[in-house]
């Protein structure tokens, strides 16, 4: 399975802009520049669309993981933060974490914990990134 995704960019770094575009539609020419990245501009830039799949990738296999436990959950809510720091070498992506709530019918802590970790590691984004990751995860009663 192969996805695919596209990007424009006009103009210098500072007052250039770009559309983002996705084969689904659902990004269609979606404006970034160094504003959206950098500032307040209106817009999405590359960590926001990093954080989206970061999250929806690690509650999918939250969902997995629980499910190879027996488990269903009734809701898994997932924020990922990117952060985006200036380094020796230039701007790197340092770290993702992961804010985890979920509520989960009859999970022990022991069980939802062990899920988690497995969830944090096995999410194909987790995979992709080469940076540290952080997990706070609270199961809601």
């Amino acid at each position: 399975m192969k996805r695919n995704a596209s990007a424009v960019w006009q103009g210098d770094l500072k007052q250039g802009k770009g559309a983002i575009s996705t084969v689904s539609g659902v990004l269609s020419s979606t404006q970034y520049s160094f504003a959206t990245r950098f500032e307040n501009g209106v817009g999405t830039n590359p960590e926001e669309l990093l954080a989206a799949a970061h999250a929806g990738c690690f509650a999918m296999a939250l969902s997995g993981q629980l499910g190879a436990a027996g488990l269903t959950a009734e809701r898994i809510e997932v924020t990922a933060t990117i952060a985006l720091e200036k380094t020796e070498s230039g701007f790197a992506i340092t770290e993702s974490h992961l804010e985890l709530k979920a509520k989960v019918p009859g999970a022990s802590q022991a069980a939802f914990d062990t899920a988690a970790g497995n969830a944090k590691a096995g999410c194909p984004v987790s995979k992709l990134f080469n940076t540290k990751i952080t997990l706070n995860a609270a199961l809601e009663s």
